[in-house]
């Protein structure tokens, strides 16, 4: 790629067959982990605890969330949190990760989870950033705002 920026892991690639950097991924997934041992400590309660991100530390936000320790919803036997709720948004002009990469990541979490609490949203004509459609309100417009409703 040769890009030079602040990440939480390093990226050899953009592809779904690039290399991972397995243990910088899981070193940051830890890190999460202890702030989220940090605020259940100071009294929130597990479901109470949501976890977001952009880009990177969306898929950051997905693995901390999958192989978490605590039963941030209610954990299956297997480890995973079967009853996740996940709204993942994409862009569909993004020209970093096309769009088609995030439907791929969006079947694969419903394979992985309860299948109807996977929703993947995408915006005509938005490329690698954010977009008023995606962001919360008080009044539970945009997908973040609607999406907070459903689950609370």
């Amino acid at each position: 790629m040769k890009m030079v920026m602040p990440s939480w892991f390093d990226l050899m690639g953009l592809t779904p067959d690039a290399p991972e950097d397995e243990a910088g991924i899981k070193k940051a997934a830890e890190n999460i982990k202890a702030i989220i041992e940090h605020e259940m400590k100071n009294g929130i309660p597990p479901n109470r605890i949501i976890l977001g991100g952009f880009s990177q530390g969306g898929a950051l936000s997905l693995y901390t969330a999958l192989t978490s320790l605590f039963s941030l919803l209610q954990a299956a036997n297997n480890g995973v949190n079967k009853d996740i709720a996940i709204l993942q948004c994409h862009g569909e002009m993004d020209p970093m990760i096309p769009v088609r990469f995030g439907a791929l990541t969006a079947e694969k979490l419903k394979s992985v989870v309860t299948p109807t609490k996977v929703q993947f949203k995408t915006y005509p004509g938005v490329m690698h950033s954010s977009c008023p459609q995606v962001s919360a309100s008080g009044r539970g417009d945009g997908a973040l705002g609607g999406w907070f409703c459903l689950w609370d």
